[in-house]
């Protein structure tokens, strides 16, 4: 299952749905919403690079933790808030790259690493590894590694 509140997006998933033919079902839905309809019944949830882009993203981190499962495994990924992601993120990729719209990010809604430690903890979330992801724009390709100072992967896992 996918969700998402842009039916732009939703309409491109749908798209890739075609191309992949697996069987996948997305809806315009909040994970709030979704987390107050079906509590506890995913195994796996991944919440990628959209963190920085809601309104409460400790209410987000909350109900994909009511959402899965004990036991589940709960992915996050944003970027991290310090100078070097503003220069990667909003100057590098938005101004000189163009990889992203101008305006795709705010800095200040950047979250730190500790910040959503804090809450997946408060959340019922163990938290088991932070990953960086980097972008290398020669190649155009991406890999993990363990500098998690501009995009970074927090897995965790819910408590029993």
């Amino acid at each position: 299952m996918g969700i998402d509140l842009s039916e732009k997006a939703l309409k491109v998933a749908q798209l890739h749905l075609l191309e992949s033919r697996l069987p996948v079902r997305y809806e315009a839905i909040s994970a709030e919403d979704l987390a107050a309809r079906e509590p506890g019944t995913r195994d796996v949830i991944t919440c990628m690079e959209m963190l920085e882009h809601v309104p409460d993203p400790s209410s987000t981190v909350a109900a994909c933790a009511r959402i899965a499962r004990p036991g589940a495994h709960v992915f996050f990924s944003t970027l991290n808030r310090n100078p070097k992601s503003y220069l990667f993120a909003i100057i590098g990729a938005e101004y000189v790259l163009k990889l992203l719209p101008k305006g795709t990010h705010d800095y200040a809604r950047f979250i730190r690493p500790s910040e959503l430690a804090a809450w997946c903890r408060d959340s019922g979330l163990q938290v088991r590894e932070f990953i960086g992801m980097h972008y290398n724009p020669i190649s155009k390709r991406y890999s993990l590694g363990a500098d998690c100072s501009v995009n970074y992967i927090v897995h965790c896992v819910r408590e029993a």
